[in-house]
């Protein structure tokens, strides 16, 4: 029989392969950027998010082999839990080791045993007392010992980029220019200035950023700073982002995880708190690809918010949905979405198919305009939050993915999303200037998922949602498939007056068949709302469009989609400043400084 000192080492031993592997992968990110590849950076950024389930399957196998019996000895695991959280004390990923330990023990055993004398449902790391201290994840700069654009080279110059800058002192002028014109700190002089830069570079799409603050008396300024590559001729800065708001939607929900290399997670993770302090752990931890964590920090954040409230949870806002149940919880911010247990007639595919379809988003780059989800298995839920009518219609239609438990509703599987409200909803009450500029970020948000691969299938208003920063977002997965595997068509024209009157069509259609034109049939019955989005985007019921966009991505091609407004862009800005020749940086930067 197996010691718990075995057992610990062992379900350690799977943690550290894991973060190992985790960090190798995500290290290529720094080269597929330097050459460019943007190909190989989705897949580093899609294949690492199964490395978790990955090595948790290992371990599992590993202790399976060697325990006797299925029934747990609890005094033994007690012990196991015990001797792990020695191992823990001051290790640099503990928190992620923690959570290691709960997947391992969760599949081995039944939901009855998921407390906190088995598992660390509450973290045992204090919060206060960091494995490592923050300051071991950043760098500060002192623009007083070298002068100010001395500092800014030899910042650029530690992430070691591998490729030149077209014009590196035309990037350090106009970032000045920025930062001046938008910052009330930008008024100090330089020996009152401190710059503290995260000594990791945030890769994700065709971008790098750097990110850090500058400190002077009147307190901190974070910023991010976006590099981008000019097709051969090099790296350039592409604008200074210090708005609070920008910010805060380029480390979005809607956004493909960050790849950045890091030892000490939590430090990393409480600086982007101090930047951003509005966005909480688990919306932290999974922007920088910790998704496993973030989803313990959630959970977490849950149960707090449960002891605190007193609301019920009731039926999501809006038509209900044909596959998935939906409900909330009003002083929550997320909406949870069970899987029914029929679908309506319309739809032909099972249960199978529509988990392959979250994965697929969840794997895939959001391009910022498809929500995040975070799937989870036996969740109980205290029954007295249900409201009556709520508990009715689930009883009604998930009760195959449901159980109730003395005081507990068990539900087996769950996706969770931040809450919306839905565009249909949204426009309803919107005043007709809210509807013209609704309906014009409804297109773009198609143009920007057709261009990352996307077909959303069903386009209906309902399926879209608006954030709290009036960005529309696409939130509906059971008919997702990527934009190559549809085919587009033009609807054949006809002479023939019967054709035109009747109700079906006089054209064979197959079953991967989409014709634009009906889009906005499709997307609503509302005439003006239809014109609106028809003047807006007029190039998205032509299917020569559509198949423009699928031979661009058969080319390889991977289009920009930047996570901020066009007109803060430098070239935007100071149109002046690119129109002039620029001179290519020969050196790398590590030379130039």
């Amino acid at each position: 029989m197996l010691q718990a000192t075995e057992i610990a080492d062992l379900i350690l031993k799977g943690f550290r392969r894991h973060f190992g592997l985790f960090q190798k992968i995500t290290a290529l990110a720094q080269q597929g950027f330097a050459q460019r590849n943007w190909l190989e950076l989705q897949r580093i950024s899609s294949e690492r998010i199964s490395y978790y389930d990955l090595r948790v399957n290992e371990t599992l196998a590993l202790l399976q082999q060697k325990l006797t019996g299925t029934e747990l000895n609890e005094c033994l695991w007690q012990q196991v839990k015990q001797q792990y959280q020695q191992y823990l004390l001051f290790h640099p990923q503990a928190e992620l080791a923690e959570t290691f330990y709960n997947s391992v023990f969760c599949r081995l055993y039944e939901r009855k045993y998921f407390h906190n004398q088995n598992i660390f449902v509450e973290s045992t790391l204090s919060k206060q007392r960091l494995p490592a201290p923050v300051a071991s994840v950043y760098e500060s700069y002192f623009p007083a010992q070298y002068g100010l654009k001395q500092s800014i080279r030899t910042i650029v110059a530690s992430f070691h980029l591998q490729a030149p800058f077209v014009d590196l002192e035309r990037d350090i002028r106009l970032l000045v220019r920025t930062f001046i014109g938008q910052s009330s700190h930008g008024h100090f002089p330089v020996h009152l200035v401190r710059f503290d830069i995260l000594k990791s570079l945030f890769f994700r799409n065709k971008a790098a950023y750097i990110v850090g603050r500058v400190v002077t008396p009147d307190g901190q300024q974070p910023f991010i700073i976006p590099l981008l590559h000019d097709d051969e001729r090099g790296i350039y800065m592409d604008t200074l982002i210090t708005d609070p708001q920008q910010m805060t939607i380029i480390f979005g929900f809607s956004r493909a995880y960050f790849m950045v290399e890091m030892t000490v997670p939590s430090a990393l993770v409480h600086f982007l708190k101090e930047l951003l302090p509005h966005k909480t752990l688990a919306e932290l931890y999974s922007s920088v690809g910790l998704h496993k964590q973030g989803k313990t920090e959630f959970y977490r954040e849950l149960l707090t918010h449960l002891d605190k409230s007193a609301d019920q949870f009731v039926a999501a806002p809006g038509i209900r949905g044909m596959v998935m149940m939906v409900f909330t919880l009003p002083s929550f911010p997320y909406v949870f979405k069970v899987i029914r247990d029929k679908f309506a007639p319309t739809k032909e595919f099972g249960r199978d198919t529509v988990k392959e379809r979250y994965l697929l988003v969840k794997k895939h780059d959001r391009v910022g305009r498809m929500a995040d989800t975070m799937e989870y298995s036996d969740v109980a839920l205290p029954l007295n939050r249900f409201s009556p009518e709520l508990l009715d219609e689930l009883k009604q239609s998930i009760a195959g993915s449901m159980q109730i438990e003395d005081d507990r509703v068990i539900i087996k599987h769950l996706y969770i999303e931040r809450r919306m409200l839905p565009l249909n909803l949204y426009l309803e009450q919107a005043s007709y200037e809210q509807k013209v500029k609704m309906m014009a970020d409804y297109g773009q948000a198609l143009k920007d998922m057709i261009a990352a691969n996307i077909f959303p299938g069903d386009m209906l208003l309902k399926n879209f949602g608006v954030t709290r920063h009036g960005r529309v977002i696409f939130y509906d997965y059971d008919e997702v498939q990527y934009l190559l595997d549809v085919n587009f068509r033009f609807i054949p024209k006809t002479d023939n007056y019967d054709d035109l009157l009747s109700n079906e069509p006089w054209y064979s259609v197959g079953p991967g068949d989409v014709f634009p034109e009906q889009i906005t049939t499709y997307v609503t019955a509302q005439h003006d709302i239809r014109q609106m989005l028809i003047q807006s985007h007029p190039e998205l019921m032509d299917a020569a469009y559509w198949q423009e966009k699928q031979q661009r991505i058969r080319d390889g091609i991977v289009e920009d989609v930047f996570p901020y407004p066009e007109h803060q862009r430098f070239q935007s800005l100071y149109p002046a400043e690119y129109a002039k020749a620029d001179g290519l940086s020969t050196m790398p930067p590590s030379e130039q400084a």
